[in-house]
């Protein structure tokens, strides 16, 4: 089911669309896209993160463990695991994740996340990605939304632009997950 009620908080499931690089800036981003929609978040997110990301997505492994695979390897030797992680806010620019893990009695508990680590550990476990819905009405990107009306043509223009400013997957290319880099003249 993708749309999961937790509490009082709608939580929508997400899937990594791809990571991408911004060619003006060369920072990296992470393109989530609502299982059931046509609704994407865009993260932007570290070298190191994006690298670990996208190999893993395209099914590349290193000879020695990345600190992701470390952190799923600590969790299968203690008999837990990831069960999910939710983008939980943004806060001027930043999105903070949780990751739920479900211990070795059966009990969850859930720890504080960069959302780029989250995301990193979660494509090596096959774990659900969720976002807070509260999160999507802020800083989701929705390119079709059925009758577009004049604030939808301004908004799918900016997507395309924005899409158009990315290269394609590039594995191996700071923390940036502050919102995008400034606008160059």
């Amino acid at each position: 089911m993708a749309d999961q009620p937790f509490g009082r908080v709608r939580l929508i499931e997400m899937v990594v669309e791809s990571v991408r690089v911004h060619m003006l800036s060369s920072q990296h981003v992470v393109i989530l896209k609502e299982s059931e929609q046509d609704r994407y978040l865009p993260i932007w997110i570290g070298p190191a993160e994006a690298n670990a990301i996208a190999m893993r997505l395209q099914g590349l492994t290193v000879e020695r463990p990345l600190t992701h695979d470390l952190l799923v390897s600590v969790l299968e030797s203690l008999a837990a695991r990831l069960s999910r992680i939710v983008v939980t806010h943004v806060t001027e620019g930043t999105f903070h994740a949780r990751l739920y893990i479900e211990t070795a009695s059966g009990e969850e508990t859930e720890v504080d996340s960069r959302t780029s680590d989250a995301i990193a550990t979660a494509v090596r476990t096959g774990a659900s990605i969720y976002v807070d819905q509260r999160v999507l009405d802020e800083a989701g990107v929705s390119p079709d939304s059925g009758e577009p009306g004049e604030e939808d043509e301004e908004s799918l223009a900016v997507f395309r632009d924005f899409v158009n400013s990315l290269d394609i997957d590039l594995p191996g290319r700071g923390e940036g997950e502050t919102g995008p880099p400034p606008e160059e003249s």
